[in-house]
């Protein structure tokens, strides 16, 4: 395990574009999920450990600006990947601002909409207007090293070990599936007036956080 991730570390890993894009597409479904339970498990917590939270905007377990967030991690941080520091604080910079802009965007320029608040959680220390703040830059920066160090090493040696078909296959089809959902919550069901996963989980109980 150990010259794996050293292997990981010291040589350039060259893939040919089909098999990256496979490559991302795992990412992208491994952090949007990722994301989904971390948000789960702290409007737990933020709760008073009284209610659970479904977050997001769709019918899957699956929240997409983490998943965008690795994806600006890794193309910022890949070369880099050699300095742990260098990692930990562009994500951390680099995930403030996205989380910032993404939030003040969609205040702005949704109606007010806000699918989080800073002023009304627990651990809110250096909170910006409500889009941003200590606590949430650090974890993004912290979970930056389980992307680079463990999620994005685990990707490439699935690549590397599996047969390419399969693993092509199986990396398309969760990701368009997960996209799919995405997709249909945020146009295909707006513009069709088809019910939408917040819709659906409320009449079912869920307390529902939407994207």
């Amino acid at each position: 395990m150990k010259e794996k991730f050293k292997n990981y570390l010291e040589h350039d890993h060259q893939f040919d574009r089909v098999t990256l894009l496979g490559i991302f597409s795992l990412m992208i479904v491994i952090t949007g999920v990722f994301g989904w339970i971390y948000e789960f498990i702290f409007y737990f917590i933020n709760s008073g450990m009284t209610q659970f939270y479904y977050r997001g905007g769709n019918f899957l377990p699956w929240i997409n600006i983490y998943a965008i967030g690795a994806m600006f991690i890794y193309f910022l941080t890949y070369k880099k990947r050699k300095n742990p520091f260098f990692v930990f604080f562009v994500s951390l910079i680099t995930c403030g601002i996205l989380e910032y802009f993404a939030g003040w965007f969609m205040y702005e320029f949704w109606d007010g909409l806000r699918c989080w608040d800073y002023n009304s959680e627990i651990w809110n220390f250096g909170n910006i207007n409500g889009f941003v703040c200590l606590r949430s830059v650090l974890f993004f920066g912290l979970c930056s090293l389980l992307l680079m160090y463990v999620i994005v090493p685990f990707c490439f040696y699935l690549a590397k070990k599996m047969n390419r078909k399969v693993f092509l296959t199986i990396s398309f089809t969760l990701a368009f599936i997960f996209l799919f959902d995405e997709l249909y919550n945020l146009i295909f069901a707006r513009i069709l007036s088809l019910p939408r996963a917040s819709e659906i989980y409320k009449k079912l109980g869920f307390h529902y956080i939407y994207f």
